[in-house]
This record gives C-alpha cells, structure tokens and sequence, in this order.
C-alpha cells in the first residue's frame, strides 16, 4: 500500500504561494542564459583558487598578429 499524504489547510496556500513565485523566464540568447545563469551561481572557493592558478599559468596573447608580422604590415 502507497502511503498518501494530505495537505492541511494550512499547508495548501504555502504550495500556491510557491507555484506562483517560481516564474518562467525566457531568453533571447544563449549568452544572455549563461549571463544570468553565472551571475546567480556562487563559485565554490576551491575551484576558483584552482581556476586563477590555471589562468596565471597561460601565456599571454601575442602583441601582434603572426599574420601582421609575416606580411610586414
């Protein structure tokens, strides 16, 4: 047998309350989600420490374009 529950009469207006908060939110882009998305979410502190130390590790961009240089421009 399934155990059903039931909700209260005081419990029933808390889940409409809740329905009605959560809203549907369309994007125009895909970046404009990943905007959002990022801005909401908190970054553990381990993988941030771990993605500065990635990110200092990387070679910065060259000063001028390799073909600016082969071409004399």
């Amino acid at each position: 047998m399934k155990q059903q529950t039931k909700l209260t009469e005081k419990q029933a207006p808390l889940v409409e309350q809740k329905a009605e908060a959560q809203t549907v939110r369309e994007f125009a882009s895909t970046e404009e989600l990943l905007r959002t998305d990022a801005a909401q979410t908190t970054v553990p502190p381990e993988i941030g420490e771990r993605l500065k130390k990635s990110a200092a590790e990387l070679r910065p961009p060259p000063a001028r374009p390799w073909w600016k240089n082969l071409l004399g421009r």
